[in-house]
């Protein structure tokens, strides 16, 4: 089997106001992300999705299209896509980086793979090691204490057991607006905080030492980014797990994390990895050097969420039960897009054993929701 063709999407879907997502990166109102087709001679369609965020990763929805048109796909143009080793290395071979525009190609080849074996993707990683069912945390945006308070009310009430609270400004509204969400979810539920790398070390320890009574369960990304000194200060000033994420997209990086002893865990997912193989690969470095892994989330659609969650459900160092993770993108938005989604309901996702990722785009609702150019 070979590909013959890869088609790309530009698709822009709007969030709902009450899961406007604010970080230390900024406001988060709209996606603009890529779908991918990608066609083979015997006939087996894949599909990817690529949530490239410019303030983010660096990856444009424009900048991914232009590199995926002349530069990715011209190189797998023939290539077995069951290969995924070889995919991957095509990939390398021809462009640097571009993590998202990578995973999109990546993904929609495990797609392909699994459909021409007629077996979900989770069984090509080696089989499923949890339930096809994952219990996910809810990450909130840095909203001013009154509407925090109140997001925090409504999610106890729809079931979430861990909130994960944005930071990553001022120290004192951080430590307000954390407090403000202990107060109001009790002491018994999981908080979680993310700087976005929103802080330097001094206030990142600060701002943790000072919640030290709100039983922060996990203080993920609070330094810059590739400063991996800072990050390990943080992680020995400061009592909660520190989780990379925002600094680890290649094994480079998870590599540089562990030999600087800087992290507790790592947050992966396909996008942010360059796809699904290279996230695996991760995961069992980090479970060689006794790190954990935890899933995170750059607010995906049906296509990128369904291959989260067959990473999730393969790799048994994604600790998701002790540190739940993020994918619930597709909820954050006003449309899902497609016509057989991902089931989520509350903090609880699951997937289907259905062959490949499992999940049909309704391209329908995609022709509604062009970009445009």
């Amino acid at each position: 089997m070979q590909i013959t063709h890869v088609e790309v999407i530009p698709v822009r879907i709007p969030l709902k106001p009450a899961r406007y997502m604010v970080t230390a990166l900024g406001w988060h109102t709209e996606s603009k992300y890529l779908l991918i087709r990608v066609g083979t001679d015997a006939g087996i369609e894949g599909i990817g999705e690529a949530t490239v965020m410019p303030n983010w990763s660096g990856e444009t929805v424009w900048g991914a299209k232009a590199i995926i048109d002349n530069v990715l796909a011209p190189s797998v143009i023939g290539a077995d896509p069951t290969n995924i080793e070889d995919i991957d290395r095509r990939m390398d071979k021809v462009s640097r980086h571009n993590w998202f525009a990578k995973s999109a190609i990546e993904m929609a080849c495990w797609d392909i793979a699994g459909k021409a074996a007629n077996k979900p993707v989770y069984e090509l990683l080696g089989g499923a090691v949890r339930p096809l069912t994952v219990r996910c945390r809810f990450s909130m945006g840095a909203y001013e204490p009154d509407r925090a308070k109140a997001r925090a009310l409504e999610l106890v009430s729809e079931g979430f057991t861990t909130i994960k609270v944005k930071v990553g400004g001022s120290a004192e509204a951080d430590i307000t607006r954390v407090r403000t969400v202990r107060e109001t979810i009790g002491p018994d539920l999981g908080l979680t905080i993310d700087a976005n790398c929103g802080w330097d070390a001094n206030t990142a320890i600060h701002c943790v030492n000072a919640l030290a009574d709100c039983n922060i369960a996990l203080n993920e990304q609070p330094t810059h980014d590739g400063d991996y000194a800072a990050l390990a200060r943080v992680r020995r000033e400061t009592k909660p797990p520190v989780m990379a994420d925002d600094m680890c997209f290649d094994m480079i990086h998870a590599r540089e994390l562990i030999r600087n002893d800087a992290c507790d865990l790592i947050s992966v997912y396909p996008g942010k990895n360059g796809g699904i193989r290279k996230s695996k690969a991760i995961v069992e470095f980090a479970a060689a050097h006794d790190v954990k892994c935890s899933i995170g989330s750059n607010l995906e659609w049906d296509v990128g969420t369904a291959a989260m969650m067959h990473l999730v459900v393969a790799c048994p160092n994604m600790r998701v039960e002790e540190f739940p993770g993020d994918i619930l993108g597709p909820t954050y938005h006003e449309v899902r897009i497609a016509s057989n989604p991902v089931s989520i309901d509350g903090p609880l996702v699951t997937i289907s054993d259905r062959p490949g990722l499992g999940v049909d785009v309704d391209w329908q609702i995609v022709r509604e929701h062009p970009l445009p150019s």
